[in-house]
């Protein structure tokens, strides 16, 4: 695997942790702020993979994912937890993009 690739990975668990961190701890204003730093760096992290079709593709649900998860925590924060449903929204477009990628392989393989 790419070092770059890796350390980025390693800055954005911690960036991941401190953001669920504020989460739970109820720090609103830093939870709020490390969404920004914590997608950038999902983003960023894809776009070096982009070449790699199953890293892209997983790469891909990890961003719905903190999507989801940074919706869910704004709606926990400001909105009497109403956003769930807009949460599960990302999480399903994740689900969906792994399911059709192993699909996709699954077909192929049946195919040979």
């Amino acid at each position: 695997m790419d070092i770059k690739i890796r350390k980025s990975e390693n800055i954005h668990i911690l960036l991941w942790l401190l953001k669920d961190l504020c989460w739970v701890a109820d720090f609103k204003t830093m939870g709020m702020i490390m969404i920004v730093p914590t997608i950038a760096v999902a983003v960023y992290i894809t776009i070096l993979v982009r070449h790699n079709v199953p890293e892209l593709f997983h790469n891909l649900a990890v961003v719905c994912w903190i999507c989801a998860n940074s919706v869910w925590m704004i709606g926990e924060f400001f909105y009497e937890d109403t956003t769930r449903p807009i949460a599960m929204v990302f999480f399903i477009v994740g689900i969906a993009l792994i399911g059709g990628f192993y699909s996709y392989l699954l077909v192929k393989r049946l195919r040979k």
